[in-house]
């Protein structure tokens, strides 16, 4: 198997959103390198003074969207603000380049920071500035492609800085972890903490690096540029050494342009592709921080055998991120090979007959709230199921995956949002009367 370093996969319960705002003066320090030393009186700094990069209440709306190519993929992406105060992710869906390229394909998550203009530029135009350096062609030398890919990331980063000093840019930046697929290839492109897998015979094949300062690497890269690893941030202030835009960490004029403290370099590696390619998964940290590599693939392997929509299922993992603790943007674009998953009837049997135990325990649970004279709660309803023995859940997901799923399609419009018509609907009573809870 061939992997980069394995991400962690620590997950924040729910509950300790509640905490946000007694920790808001800590959360602001991280993301704005503030300093730890303060005058006199900084104690008792109101805590308005401080903007918080938090909403109280997630804005829970989805961005969704799907397609497929003449060549066999399909594809969805989904995206949501969630906790932060503005929405900075962009991405890049392109099932079918043009021309002589037709059975190529191009797809792309763009993770913004202080800003969303360099992850709305790069979504639009890094495909162009990588077609441009003429390394991808037809007949397909992967070393040509990689070192167009490579000289594309300088290039545009290199045009964006120059517009950044001519347009009076905002200071922000953007990760990039995009693949370009060919008839032979898939081509994994990493510049930052977003994060793509590929699941390949049912199990997670390769994933890609994430670019922090701690890295040994890329914390010698950051010293050597007269930086600073502090906070495991650039400078106390940054949470990553590899991105786009960022202009004020490239600054360095003794530096060349990979050797400064934040690099554009890309990470490219190519993969032969292979019958038993399954899907890809293509995220920002939002999602990644939230839930690791063989629990997401699992828990997508499992959902495509009951689910033929893809639009779903991102959504699906949304909503698990958002309980299992993200305060991130997520955005998430599943791709899936002709060798994906199938809706089998066995599988949507052993669904049916799980929903069907869930009912069944939801119903006693809320009947013992009741006769407390207490109203029923959803996390509180999670609690109980999640100490239940109940084999059948989906991996990666248990029982959190199956009630928040339920939850939002009762609450759900049915003209945004589908379901696979197999699935059996959840029992009128199972939910009602829950009260909101905030994930």
């Amino acid at each position: 198997m061939r992997t980069a370093r394995r991400a962690s996969n620590v997950e924040v319960p729910s509950f300790l959103r509640q905490l946000v705002r007694e920790t808001e003066k800590m959360v602001t320090f991280f993301f704005k390198g503030a300093s730890r030393e303060s005058g006199p009186g900084a104690e008792d700094l109101d805590e308005d003074s401080m903007p918080s990069p938090y909403l109280e209440r997630p804005v829970m709306e989805k961005c969704v969207a799907e397609g497929q190519s003449e060549s066999g993929l399909s594809y969805a992406v989904a995206s949501m603000q969630g906790w932060r105060a503005q929405m900075e992710d962009a991405h890049a869906c392109v099932p079918q380049l043009r021309g002589q390229l037709a059975d190529w394909a191009y797809f792309g998550v763009f993770d913004g920071h202080a800003g969303t203009t360099v992850a709305q530029y790069c979504s639009r135009n890094l495909l162009d500035h990588i077609l441009a350096t003429g390394g991808v062609t037809a007949d397909e030398d992967a070393d040509l492609v990689k070192d167009g890919i490579h000289e594309a990331f300088l290039n545009i980063d290199r045009h964006m800085h120059k517009l950044a000093r001519q347009e009076s840019w905002d200071r922000s930046g953007s990760t990039a972890a995009a693949v370009i697929i060919s008839p032979c290839h898939i081509y994994f492109i990493n510049c930052g903490d977003s994060r793509t897998l590929l699941c390949h015979g049912g199990r997670v094949a390769f994933y890609t690096e994430d670019h922090k300062p701690f890295n040994p690497r890329e914390k010698e890269r950051i010293q050597n540029a007269g930086g600073s690893v502090t906070l495991q941030r650039v400078n106390g202030s940054l949470a990553v050494s590899r991105a786009l835009g960022d202009f004020d960490f490239k600054e360095v004029d003794w530096r060349p342009q990979t050797e400064q403290l934040v690099s554009p370099e890309p990470e490219v590696c190519e993969l032969a592709r292979s019958p038993e390619d399954e899907f890809l998964i293509l995220a920002c940290d939002g999602v990644w921080d939230a839930i690791g590599n063989e629990e997401l693939c699992a828990f997508v392997r499992s959902r495509l055998h009951v689910c033929d929509d893809l639009r779903e299922i991102c959504t699906q993992v949304i909503d698990l991120c958002l309980y299992k603790g993200s305060l991130d943007n997520i955005s998430i674009i599943i791709v899936c090979f002709p060798g994906a998953p199938q809706v089998s009837q066995e599988a949507l049997q052993q669904e049916a007959e799980l929903e069907q135990q869930i009912d069944t325990k939801v119903g006693e649970i809320i009947q013992m709230i009741r006769s407390r004279d207490e109203d029923p709660d959803l996390l509180y309803v999670i609690k109980f199921l999640a100490a239940e023995e109940m084999p059948g859940l989906p991996p990666g997901g248990g029982i959190t995956s199956k009630i928040l799923r339920d939850r939002r399609r009762t609450q759900a419009k049915p003209a945004t949002m589908e379901t696979n018509a197999s699935l059996s609907s959840p029992s009128p009573w199972r939910l009602a009367g829950i009260r909101n809870s905030t994930l």
